[in-house]
C-alpha cells in the first residue's frame, strides 16, 4: 500500500492550490481518505475526510467553505482543492487512508496508512 501526495508549493494569500494523492495497493471504495494537516510547531489536525462507501465528506471548521475533498475511483486518486488560502494554511498536508472517517490524527497514525506529506506555504 502506498499513498503519494503531491501538489504543494508556495502561493500567496487568496490563491488556490490542488493537492493530489495517488493511491496504490488498495481500492478507494474500501477506505476513507483523510487529509491531515500539520502547521509548523503545532499538532496535526484532520481537516477533511471522504468516505469510500458514498463519497460523503467531513471538514474541519478551519477549512469549511474553502477546501473541497474529492476522489476518482477509476484513477485511484484523492484530491484536496484549496481555495482562498491563508497564511495559517501553511504546513505539511498528509494523505491518510483509514477504515472510517472521524478518527483523530493519533488514531489515524495507529490505524491508517500514511504517505509522505506535501508542503504548502502561503505568504501574506
Amino acid at each position: 500500500v502506498q499513498l503519494q501526495a503531491s501538489g504543494g508549493g508556495v502561493v500567496q494569500s487568496g490563491d488556490s492550490l490542488k493537492l493530489s494523492c495517488l493511491v496504490s495497493g488498495m481500492t478507494l471504495n474500501g477506505y476513507a481518505f483523510n487529509w491531515i494537516f500539520q502547521a509548523p510547531g503545532k499538532e496535526r489536525e484532520t481537516i477533511s475526510c471522504i468516505r469510500g462507501t458514498d463519497g460523503s465528506a467531513n471538514y474541519a471548521d478551519s477549512v469549511k467553505g474553502r477546501f473541497t475533498i474529492s476522489k476518482d475511483n477509476a484513477e485511484n486518486m484523492v484530491y484536496l482543492q484549496m481555495d482562498d488560502l491563508k497564511p495559517e494554511d501553511t504546513g505539511v498536508y498528509f494523505c491518510v487512508a483509514t477504515l472510517r472517517c472521524g478518527l483523530s490524527p493519533k488514531q489515524a497514525y495507529v490505524e491508517g496508512y500514511w504517505g509522505k506529506g506535501t508542503l504548502v506555504t502561503v505568504s501574506s
